[in-house]
């Protein structure tokens, strides 16, 4: 049991928590939620003793094992195994007995020191530091590597495989995911979700702290409150208490209707096309969170494109790799407005050289990469934070993009971003790695893309900075592919899956709920050598009927080309006609329209509402014929 009786705590001269009281029980897998700076990371310091409390009563059990991940890890030649393995100092202290008595050929003490270590399952540490690193994207030639030959996110990945290794009563991990890709993610829920001790979680991944919470503590304004259920049963109780502040309840409604309006004219039919189905599912969710968030400091939207030329890009016959040797071959795809594709594939498959391919950051070893001569590529890397210039502004980027926007100009659109007064002056050398990823994103979004390459988006961003993120990539018009092993962004951004595996790129045939199952069987046979080899590969799994099945792909998307440029252009109209019955409503909701001397105009303002709406009927029905041709024809290609 942890007790957190009345405890407030300073950080110098800020206050980060004020009379803080809750009880975690043992046990329980516990989220801790809340913006940036609000004192999380600094909870965690509490229970490890590295501060203190200035007020109240933090009790934590005697004799309690803590493990937390280290933030460095120093550039030892020992193996990477070795490292791994000395997270079980249990383990670690018996083998050094076991030497010192066999050293002084103490045979009593001996059996006693084997039986101990049978106990502990020492004989099995090599095993389970093993397996470990293997869910955590390691091979096996990489336990033997020295430590200081991993970069830095692959050590960060060692720290994690270390803390696990210790048989701990209690696990704090402080954004586990940030280095990890889905694959990992994945493996690390199903381990956490069978750790029997109590867990201690900071996460800005929904899903993830989804999957493994049962309880969170949100912390906003120096209070921490203690709520049961996962992240998406917070959500909803935090936006029902909050409903019930009146200028809460009036901002909420504001960012449900800014959802609706993109979303709307799918309500009606929305079984008779996919891309409907699609926009509905992202709504409802989108309608049980927004409560919760509406208090977020983060407001941006992408601009319209200025062009969206068809296509934008063309990959023909591509082969892509590094030094001459390639990792993906023979790639057939065209991308089109309107295109939202999210990147699967186990690590190291190619994803992010994809990503770079598209944009333009890596030249291909064969065939040809054509681009529209309007393309505006938007790349977002992990690359780029650090090629952000370390002593300007925030304020002085915005401003060598556009030397004639106003300074206000550029701070309000700053603003939405989080960068408020100061701060958008300062020099961005001693941002975190979120700001500096926030900063880089609303130069990528200042820029109006028409097509969006994200790789890993939402690492170091916060949840409110994510949902942010979600929502303007929702309404974003031009062509989009993401890599990241955020499973919510995934779900509410895109539309299809492609799967990068085995040095080619096809279509995922299932759904993001489907890919676990699929990389399960992965494993499965890449743990079966003798399976394989007995049998040869099927005619639809040969080189040649990968090759046949991507150029089938990609007429049958030049073939629906046609179709979907033109569900496209209903779509634009409808977005218009919406936006003018919005403004129309406005009018007709001032009391003044209703006096006996506006008589006239409110008759015509009437008259244009029915038009308006007669419009908008029969360009939605136009939208659903071609929307169900489109899909019609993919069902056609698929039976």
């Amino acid at each position: 049991m942890i007790r957190f009786g009345n405890v407030s705590l300073r950080r110098g001269s800020k206050l980060l928590l004020q009379q803080v009281d809750f009880t975690l029980y043992a046990g329980w897998k516990v989220g801790i939620t809340g913006g940036n700076g609000c004192g999380k990371s600094s909870l965690f310091d509490l229970i490890m003793g590295d501060l203190q409390v200035d007020q109240g009563d933090l009790t934590l059990p005697q004799k309690i094992e803590i493990a937390h991940v280290a933030q460095e890890t120093p550039a030892l030649r020992s193996s990477a195994l070795d490292y791994v393995i000395d997270g079980d100092r249990g383990v670690r202290e018996i083998e050094q007995a076991i030497g010192e008595a066999e050293a002084c050929n103490d045979g009593a003490a001996l059996a006693g020191l084997h039986e101990a270590y049978l106990n502990i399952d020492g004989y099995s540490a090599k095993a389970r530091a093993g397996e470990l690193m293997h869910g955590l994207g390691f091979t096996p030639e990489d336990e033997s590597r020295p430590v200081a030959h991993f970069s830095g996110g692959w050590r960060v990945r060692l720290n994690l495989a270390r803390t696990l290794m210790c048989r701990s009563d209690m696990l704090l991990l402080d954004e586990p995911t940030n280095h990890l890709d889905l694959d990992a993610v994945i493996w690390l829920e199903a381990w956490l979700r069978n750790y029997a001790g109590t867990l201690l979680l900071i996460s800005h991944d929904r899903d993830f702290l989804d999957q493994v919470i049962d309880h969170i503590v949100h912390i906003e304004q120096q209070r921490a409150t203690l709520y049961n259920g996962n992240y998406s049963v917070f959500e909803q109780t935090r936006a029902a208490r909050l409903a019930n502040q009146q200028a809460a309840y009036e901002k909420q409604q504001r960012e449900i209707a800014h959802i609706h309006s993109y979303v709307e004219r799918f309500r009606a039919k929305a079984t008779k096309a996919r891309q409907a189905q699609s926009r509905l599912k992202a709504l409802q969710r989108m309608e049980l969170i927004a409560p919760a968030h509406v208090d977020s400091p983060f407001h941006f939207s992408f601009a319209e494109p200025e062009k969206k030329p068809h296509p934008l890009l063309q990959l023909d016959e591509l082969a892509i790799g590094y030094a001459g040797q390639p990792i993906l071959n023979d790639i057939r795809f065209d991308l089109a407005p309107g295109d939202r594709i999210g990147l699967l594939g186990p690590n190291g498959a190619g994803k992010s050289t994809l990503i770079k391919l598209l944009a333009g950051e890596l030249e291909p070893i064969a065939g040809q990469r054509l681009s529209a001569q309007e393309l505006r590529v938007g790349y977002f890397a992990q690359h780029q934070l650090e090629q952000l210039d370390s002593e300007a502004s925030p304020l002085l980027h915005l401003q060598r993009l556009d030397q004639n926007a106003t300074e206000q100009a550029l701070r309000n659109y700053l603003g939405g971003f989080g960068f408020h007064d100061d701060q958008a002056m300062q020099p961005v050398a001693p941002f975190s790695g979120g700001e500096k990823a926030r900063l880089v994103l609303a130069l990528l979004v200042y820029q109006r893309p028409n097509l969006l390459l994200l790789d890993e988006p939402t690492n170091h961003l916060d949840l409110e900075m994510r949902y942010a993120v979600g929502r303007a990539l929702q309404a974003f018009q031009g062509a989009m592919v993401i890599v990241s092993h955020d499973r919510h962004l995934l779900r509410i951004t895109t539309d299809e899956f492609w799967l990068v595996h085995e040095g080619g790129v096809e279509p995922f045939p299932g759904s993001l709920d489907d890919y676990p199952s699929w990389l399960a069987e992965q494993r499965r046979s890449a743990g079966n050598p003798s399976r394989e080899q007995a049998e040869p590969p099927s005619g639809g799994h040969t080189a040649s009927a990968r090759k046949d099945r991507k150029r089938q792909q990609a007429e049958l998307r030049k073939r629906l080309q046609p179709l979907r440029t033109e569900q496209l252009k209903f779509e634009q109209e409808m977005e218009k006609l919406h936006l003018r019955q919005q403004q129309l409503d406005q009018l007709l909701a001032d009391p003044m329209l209703y006096d006996q001397s506006q008589k006239e105009e409110l008759k015509q303002r009437l008259r244009e509402k029915s038009d308006l709406q007669a419009a908008l009927d029969a360009c939605e029905r136009r939208w659903l014929a071609v929307s169900e041709q489109l899909e019609a024809a993919q069902n056609d290609e698929t039976v």
